[in-house]
């Protein structure tokens, strides 16, 4: 992400700096109240699976809120244009639902603590380890980029310095965890998406009032830009250009379906939102709940990026001084009055904390559970996980700050973000999705599924599209690539390897794998549980309508 305009310095006042006081009071507050329901490492790290599926669903979208998707689907609406919506409605919605209704049975009967954990039970030990391994590290990345993204904002639209900004965020992100665990970080992802939308929706309001409405807003881009950067589907055909740098093809599979999907079916900073839920019922409505506004955010971050597009038409040229990433701050400062400036910019800041938050808390679930109890510290006391888990809250919380600066190294901090996606996520979602449909898939193919498709996608990424042996528009374009390869090696080499080696003993196999029960359960489904799932024809005849529905947007 590039630095922010020195001329975008916000005219904040006290009015402003009191709501932003207000706001971190009540974010400690929540900490404190929550930490009373912290007594075991269950209540630290999975709320006790006990939140019902209103919270845990508004925590699991406000949890993608973050550097993402305020700053970056901005930037990507004023460079891009309407496209901006693949993203949601091709790259969100479609695997939130397959989450909510396929997976999370897998994942809530199984009595996981984590995603890398149903690996262990699924194949072995080796991809269980690989797995949590692969998903730390990216977890701190990903907090580096949000921790990263929200120090230059502060920097430039409030004066501070940059290390204020970092260690300010950071200690108040740390607290609020390590205070009351997931509960705390769930219950103030309620507060911040409100907070969030707060700022969002005023500012996409006196946006499109400012340039005259939406026919205002297309007739200027069009005339500047032609008719394609008002259409999602315009000039993505096989062999056209188009700014995206992808055609049809790529933008369904390797953003659509590959990305996506792992990313939401895998990413256990989502995923845990949805664990944390009191019962096997809510946590399936977890993801449904979240995918409803997540229908409509696209368009409070999608139409500040093209009013500013029209405000500043040069944006992101030399001419103007402006970067694409400065489309938020730029209607910030021109549109909104101090009062109202003072809660856009605690909506910003909560959405860097949300998006730190949901990564750190992810990281602490996984590193002492899966890490260090299940390879370092075996059959220690519950008090003792319980402490090591706060205490590795803030070692992720200091190794996310060393991580933001690596982010300084990418001009676009959502190309850096599907960078990591394509590299981590993709690997596991190929994994998880043939251990689940297939009870063949044998105990070590697991693990090299895992090793092949993390190098595939890092070998297209830094050596065929870096050192130009393959012409890929953009890296974006690239991103999607790789994680279309990163996909098929893995699924290639689990297929390979299941051949020559021997399966996972039918009987371990028990609600693990499409079709079968979980030992625990009842022989005869719960009612409007899961007996739907056990009629493929059903399943294949809503994904023909699922699909449907996500087009028909477009169409209109």
């Amino acid at each position: 992400m590039q630095y922010l305009a020195e001329g975008l310095r916000l005219p904040t006042n006290g009015l402003d700096y009191t709501i932003l006081a207000i706001y971190f009071v009540v974010v400690l507050g929540i900490g404190f109240a929550a930490r009373a329901s912290v007594k075991t490492s269950l209540d630290f790290f999975l709320s006790g699976r006990s939140l019902p599926a209103w919270v845990t669903g508004l925590a699991f979208v406000a949890a993608n809120l973050g550097a993402t998707e305020i700053l970056g689907m901005a930037a990507t609406g004023a460079q891009y244009g309407v496209a901006v919506v693949h993203w949601y409605w091709i790259g969100a919605i479609p695997a939130m639902v397959f989450l909510g209704l396929v997976m999370m049975p897998f994942y809530y009967r199984s009595k996981v603590r984590s995603v890398p954990e149903f690996l262990l039970q699924r194949f072995d030990r080796s991809a269980h380890l690989l797995s949590s391994i692969l998903f730390a590290f990216a977890a701190i990345l990903i907090a580096g980029v949000n921790l990263y993204a929200l120090s230059i904002v502060v920097e430039a639209l409030l004066g501070w310095d940059r290390w204020v900004a970092i260690v300010v965020a950071g200690v108040f992100v740390l607290l609020y965890i390590t205070i009351g665990g997931l509960s705390s970080a769930i219950y103030n992802e309620v507060l911040q998406f409100f907070v969030i939308l707060a700022a969002l929706i005023p500012l996409t309001l006196l946006g499109l009032k400012r340039v005259g409405g939406w026919d205002g807003l297309t007739g200027s881009l069009e005339k500047q830009h032609g008719a394609d950067f008002m259409s999602a589907w315009g000039g993505t055909g096989i062999g056209d250009a188009n700014p995206l740098g992808a055609n049809w093809l790529t933008i369904i599979l390797g953003l659509g379906f590959v990305l996506s999907f792992g990313y939401w079916t895998t990413n256990f900073a989502e995923v845990q939102r949805a664990l944390s839920a009191k019962n096997l019922s809510a946590a399936k409505r977890t993801p449904l709940i979240a995918a409803f506004p997540k229908i409509f955010i696209v368009f409070a971050v999608m139409i500040p990026g093209l009013v500013a597009a029209v405000i500043v038409p040069n944006i992101g040229s030399t001419r103007s001084g402006l970067t694409y990433n400065d489309a938020i701050p730029l209607l910030m400062r021109e549109l909104l009055p101090n009062g109202v400036l003072g809660i856009a910019v605690t909506g910003l800041l909560a959405a860097f904390m949300a998006g730190m938050a949901a990564n750190v808390s992810s990281f602490n679930t996984v590193f002492t559970t899966d890490i260090w109890q299940r390879y370092v510290k075996k059959d220690q006391s519950d008090a003792y996980y319980l402490r090591f888990g706060r205490v590795i809250t803030a070692v992720g919380v200091l190794a996310s700050i060393g991580t933001a600066f690596i982010a300084a190294s990418f001009s676009n901090i959502m190309t850096y973000l599907q960078t990591l996606f394509s590299f981590f996520n993709v690997p596991m979602f190929v994994v998880f999705i043939i251990g689940m449909f297939w009870k063949r898939a044998s105990m070590k193919s697991g693990v090299w599924g895992l090793v092949a498709g993390t190098t595939a996608a890092m070998v297209n990424y830094f050596v065929v599209y870096k050192q130009g042996i393959i012409d890929i528009p953009s890296d974006q374009g690239a991103n999607f690539v790789s994680a279309i390869v990163g996909f098929v090696a893995g699924a290639v080499v689990m297929v390979a390897v299941t051949l020559f080696t021997a399966p996972k003993p039918e009987a371990e196999l028990a609600g693990l794998v499409y079709g079968t029960t979980s030992p625990d359960a009842d022989e005869a489904p719960e009612e409007g549980d899961d007996a739907w799932y056990r009629k493929p024809a059903l399943l294949g005849w809503g994904a023909i309508v699922l699909a449907a529905l996500c087009y028909l947007p477009y169409s209109l």
